[in-house]
């Protein structure tokens, strides 16, 4: 893909698209930890210019899970939406099919054509709902 646009596949371009891909949903900060511990050079700077041509390229997306940095994850074949717990921060992946009935409610009624993969559905998982007596 990056030969095809005339660009090379570099050291750190390889780190930060393998650290994204095992640490499936990371915050820059997180992949640039991975990454630091493979090649102590590579800055946070050289992380974020990464992260941005790799989205350019729809090799990898991104979606706002917290109030925080942007969170990144891989593009592959199995869109999904995204469950945040707000009660000890695990995020689910929630498939896209799921979704599918008001993706085309709202394409329909609004000609808004919903990008699953930003989705993020705050709440609590399980065990939170679980452990504070209220179903989830």
């Amino acid at each position: 893909m990056l030969r095809s646009r005339g660009l090379r596949l570099t050291a750190p371009r390889q780190l930060v698209l393998e650290a994204v891909y095992r640490l499936r949903h990371a915050t820059p900060d997180q992949i640039h930890a991975e990454v630091a511990g493979k090649a102590a050079g590579v800055n946070i700077t050289t992380v974020y210019r990464t992260l941005e041509l790799l989205e350019e390229l729809e090799l990898i997306t991104h979606a706002h899970l917290s109030h925080g940095a942007p969170t990144y994850h891989a593009v592959d074949e199995h869109q999904h939406a995204h469950l945040v717990c707000r009660g000890c921060g695990s995020v689910l992946e929630l498939p896209s099919p799921v979704l599918d009935q008001l993706a085309g409610e709202l394409a329909q009624s609004r000609g808004f054509r919903l990008d699953i993969g930003h989705v993020a559905l705050f709440g609590l998982c399980r065990a939170c709902g679980e452990s504070k007596g209220a179903p989830c």
